[in-house]
């Protein structure tokens, strides 16, 4: 299945002293990335990417990724617009020479077939990983807890002792 941002490049376009390249999603292309993020909108976004090649098959890839997305309150329920940055580092290595150790410390490792690599993926997977999972609209608080809590129905019990 063809992701929903799909951009693929070649490995031979890399050249010694790296490529920057800039990632933009069309609307169609938000749309369906709303749908797959489950937001309500994709209004807008860029990744801006330097990518460096380290041997022949493996790309450092550092990028930063600008969007502005409609999310809803989990609190009033309300849609409301946001703005996402981040920026992030990960290297692009063959699936044969994928490491299978977990490292905290390692750029994560994307896998690829072939001589291409996918930047639009790459963006949009970069995306939904900055998303707010509770996503809170500016200015709206957490109701307070009553003061009063309603009588428990043994509450006259223990006045008895």
């Amino acid at each position: 299945m063809k992701p929903e941002l799909h951009r693929p490049l070649s490995l031979d376009h890399i050249g010694p002293r790296g490529l920057d390249l800039t990632v933009e999603a069309n609307p169609a292309e938000c749309s369906a990335l709303a749908i797959r993020m489950n937001i309500a909108a994709v209004l807008a976004l860029s990744c801006a990417f330097h990518l460096i090649r380290q041997g022949r098959d493996v790309v450092l890839a550092r990028g930063t990724l600008r969007a502005r997305v409609t999310q809803t309150c989990v609190i009033s329920l309300e849609d409301f617009d946001a703005p996402v940055q981040e920026t992030f580092q990960v290297r692009f290595v063959p699936s044969e020479q994928q490491s299978d150790e977990i490292d905290p410390e390692a750029d994560d490792e994307i896998p690829f077939e072939g001589n291409q690599i996918d930047l639009g993926e790459l963006a949009a997977e970069q995306l939904g990983l900055a998303l707010d999972p509770y996503p809170r609209m500016p200015g709206v608080e957490i109701p307070a807890a009553e003061d009063d809590p309603e009588p428990h129905p043994f509450a006259a019990l223990r006045r008895l002792n």
